[in-house]
């Protein structure tokens, strides 16, 4: 339901809009007869261009409506907001070209028609994210307010309330919770009465958002909320309380016509594994290219400061759980491992070389790993793997554990330049590493690159 705020803000938007096709329409006529740009017959007059605005701009009206672009929504992001530029600007040079052709416009361009689909873009989407910064400043300080109400005192209920107080900028206000079983843990909250009042509560707080946040276990409630509610005019989400969620994604679709729940759809998949399959193998060949005298120093100090070979094959897991032969710089005696078996180091562990340390703590034994990378059996990006031997026990006892494998492992992720590596929290670690797999793209993989350079390479963990 679109009230009339919402409607203001969608004429507002949509003036925006109008005014940044007007100055990409124009900007991609300088452009294509600028001289950058070959010119194999007569310039047009610009007259023409003036003439055609009213069409353009009524057009780009229809085009951004039937793409849902006005669709206003407080919960709204950027990256939806790309997506539904993405989806107008297309359709709007269709409808251009089309009505163009169809009452034989005489400019018709292709090279301008090129451009400014370009233009269009950057500008339709500058325009909006200034107005929505503008917005979002306002309702964080207060103006623009709308009210909401949470069904529900539990964990996910907190969490919905908290995450409502730090995304001020959407200006929803929760007035307090909806409990029909309230207990001494809820006694902090402000409970303002029973789902039998909720009629009664949406109209005394001018309520527009309920937001439904029970625990699954009562999820039997929620038939009796929603038959509340479809009495009132206010909008209604649904909170899903998955026990750790950081490994589950959700997404919905339609089946003949019944609501379909996704839980765990991987981004990795079709182009997005040729792109970060791409970014690997130039990352790795100028990785070894530059870093190429530094192993070799590393190698030459493996040998004169211990006896055995330079580099270490350790067997390890990684896409789909299979096996590969991951290479480190060797950092422990040959037998290291021929009484025990295998075991995790610990501090000052006596097996390490005289380098060992410190090729540990610098996290430099890990470069030859840029050969598993160029082999395919790992990503410069990804969850660290881990020996076949502890994942059998890890399995067991962390959840989620084993979905980690399904991208490739990498010699850096997210849960390494967020500290958790080494002698930490392997359930920090597992949540880190499923959030990175669920929202993986080639400028997270990017952010991740950068930040293990900037963040150095010496970690007080690693041993």
């Amino acid at each position: 339901m679109i009230k009339r705020r919402s409607q203001s803000l969608a004429v507002l938007i949509a003036s925006c809009d109008l005014l940044a096709v007007v100055v990409a329409w124009m900007a991609a006529y300088q452009a294509r007869f600028s001289g950058w740009f070959p010119v194999t017959k007569e310039q047009p007059p610009v007259e023409w261009v003036y003439q055609d605005l009213p069409v353009v701009g009524a057009l780009a009206i229809v085009a951004f409506w039937l793409a849902k672009n006005y669709e206003i929504s407080r919960l709204r992001r950027l990256r939806e907001e790309i997506w539904a530029v993405s989806k107008g600007i297309p359709l709007l040079v269709l409808l251009i070209t089309g009505v163009g052709f169809y009452v034989q416009d005489p400019y018709v361009s292709r090279g301008a028609m090129t451009l400014f689909a370009g233009i269009a873009f950057v500008t339709v989407l500058t325009f909006r994210r200034l107005t929505w910064g503008l917005i979002h400043l306002l309702r964080r300080r207060g103006y623009n307010p709308t009210f909401s109400m949470i069904v529900g005192t539990g964990r996910v209920a907190r969490k919905t309330a908290n995450a409502l107080r730090s995304a001020s900028w959407m200006g929803i206000r929760n007035v307090g919770f909806v409990e029909d079983n309230p207990t001494r843990w809820s006694s902090d909250l402000d409970i303002l009465g029973r789902v039998a009042n909720l009629s009664d509560l949406i109209k005394k707080y001018n309520v527009e958002h309920v937001f439904i946040a029970l625990p699954m276990n009562r999820f039997h409630e929620a038939r009796q909320v929603f038959t509340t509610l479809s009495q009132e005019l206010v909008e209604v989400r649904l909170i899903a309380d998955v026990p750790n969620l950081a490994g589950w994604t959700l997404t919905t679709t339609f089946l003949e016509g019944m609501p379909v729940v996704g839980l765990r759809e991987s981004p990795h998949f079709g182009v997005n594994v040729w792109v970060k399959r791409i970014m690997d193998i130039a990352f790795s060949l100028f990785a070894l290219l530059v870093l190429s005298p530094v192993m070799l120093a590393i190698a030459i100090a493996v040998k004169i400061t211990s006896r055995g070979p330079v580099f270490y094959r350790q067997e390890r897991c990684g896409l789909n759980g299979r096996s590969f032969h991951m290479l480190k710089f060797r950092s422990m005696r040959e037998d290291s491992e021929t009484a025990t078996g295998p075991v995790m180091t610990t501090k000052n562990d006596p097996r390490r070389t005289p380098i060992g340390t410190f090729l540990r703590q610098t996290s430099l034994d890990e470069l030859p790993q840029f050969f598993n990378v160029l082999l395919g059996d790992m990503s410069v990006v990804g969850p660290r793997p881990e020996r076949p031997e502890f994942i059998s026990q890890f399995q067991k006892t962390i959840p989620n554990y084993m979905a980690r494998h399904a991208v490739k492992s990498g010699i850096t992720g997210w849960a390494q330049v967020n500290g958790w590596r080494g002698n930490t929290s392997l359930r920090k670690r597992i949540q880190f590493d499923l959030y990175y797999i669920v929202h993986w793209n080639p400028i997270f993989d990017m952010r991740i690159m950068w930040l293990t350079v900037w963040n150095g390479l010496v970690h007080r963990n690693a041993y």
